[in-house]
């Protein structure tokens, strides 16, 4: 990196619901194109923006970390965080903007992610649930779903728990150091804990677990998945949530 750019690290909150994900895409309406955009306005010219990880369409983010090379002498951090929020749709919100090295990178430094999983389990959805948790009505087995959750626990092939972009990932491994589930009232609310996570990985992991729970599944299903077995459970994308990057 030459000397004259200096390295900001953005912690980033997004409603993934106006957008087609993180990743750019041709189409744009992609969290990092909007991101780009708003670093462009301000320079005058491209600015690459670097994301720890893909959050799919409709997937939140509460935590997610970028980092962009800029000129040093243009502004101070928190000015950028500033600017940059001036210039992006209100769905998109810089909460943090910080110095980082020359060596910090926001995907290759990463030491693992958390995601949070919300259903609200009620005949009634509040409006402001909307678009934020996945409306179950009806019956959840917090035995079965605990139980079956504690399993993913630890270090396994979850090719089963994964679809493809249409090229399989060559290693499909993944260590999870937590898996938990909790019901507070009408919440249920899933967290996995995880140095990595394949693709649709975690709503594939909750749609499969749900499905125990409520006996619309064998609970065997998530062994034989954790087996290779393929799973075609996946939670809808509003419960999902990309709370912390962990470095």
């Amino acid at each position: 990196m030459p000397d004259r750019l200096v390295r900001l690290k953005l912690i980033v909150a997004y409603d993934g619901g106006p957008y087609l994900g993180w990743q750019s895409q041709k189409g744009g309406n992609t969290v990092q194109d909007i991101l780009e955009g708003a670093f462009a306005a301000i320079l005058g010219g491209r600015t690459a923006v670097h994301g720890a990880g893909r959050t799919d369409a409709g997937v939140h983010a509460l935590g997610q970390c970028a980092h962009a090379d800029v000129e040093g002498s243009r502004l101070a951090p928190w000015e950028w965080r500033n600017a940059l929020n001036a210039r992006l749709p209100k769905e998109i919100r810089i909460l943090r903007c910080t110095r980082a090295n020359a060596a910090f990178h926001a995907r290759f430094s990463a030491r693992g992610k958390i995601y949070t999983y919300r259903i609200w389990n009620d005949v009634v959805l509040p409006p402001f649930e909307a678009g934020r948790a996945w409306h179950l009505v009806g019956k959840i087995d917090m035995d079965i779903l605990q139980n079956r959750a504690a399993l993913l626990a630890g270090k396994h092939d979850f090719a089963g728990f994964s679809a493809n972009r249409g090229h399989p990932p060559a290693d499909t491994v993944r260590e999870l150091s937590k898996v938990r589930a909790r019901k507070r009232g009408p919440l249920l609310t899933l967290t996995f804990q995880g140095t990595g996570f394949l693709y649709k990985m975690a709503r594939l992991m909750t749609g499969t677990l749900v499905r125990c729970a409520q006996g619309k599944a064998d609970p065997a299903l998530v062994l034989e998945t954790l087996g290779g077995k393929k799973t075609s459970f996946a939670a809808p994308a509003e419960g999902l949530c990309l709370t912390r990057v962990l470095y």
